[in-house]
């Protein structure tokens, strides 16, 4: 193994499906299937445009990217930031199965959608709130 290999770091996930523009790609094939989803279009704003811009700059950081997010906001604290909606399991399984949908959209790999998607499960169970 040669010192240059020796010397640098492993590629982030966020490296590995291709960084901002990958990110940008999937979130905006991700909101306009949240915005349509009968259990989710309801607790987003019309003007979702602000909502993705966060969203951008929160996945960007939790897959190892630049901390956009924390900069801009502070730290994350996603749980207390989503306390004011009614997150119920079946809402939080309805999330992740858009983004799922949202990583097939977009052609990322399978590898790094099983990835992404296990990483996403325990924050989205995370903010549930309510069991109705």
């Amino acid at each position: 193994m040669s010192e240059q290999q020796d010397s640098q770091k492993p590629m982030s996930p966020y490296q590995a499906i291709g960084g901002e523009a990958a990110i940008r790609r999937l979130v905006e094939a991700f909101y306009p299937l949240v915005q349509a989803h009968p259990l989710l279009g309801p607790l987003f704003p019309v003007n979702i445009e602000p909502v993705m811009e966060k969203q951008i700059m929160f996945l960007t950081q939790f897959f190892g990217g630049p901390s956009l997010y924390s900069d801009q906001y502070g730290h994350p604290m996603m749980r207390a930031r989503h306390l004011p909606f009614e997150i119920t399991p079946q809402r939080a399984e309805a999330w992740l199965g858009c983004m799922k949908l949202a990583m097939e959209q977009t052609g990322l790999e399978p590898e790094l959608q099983s990835f992404m998607l296990e990483r996403l499960q325990g924050p989205a169970h995370h903010f549930v709130n309510s069991n109705p």
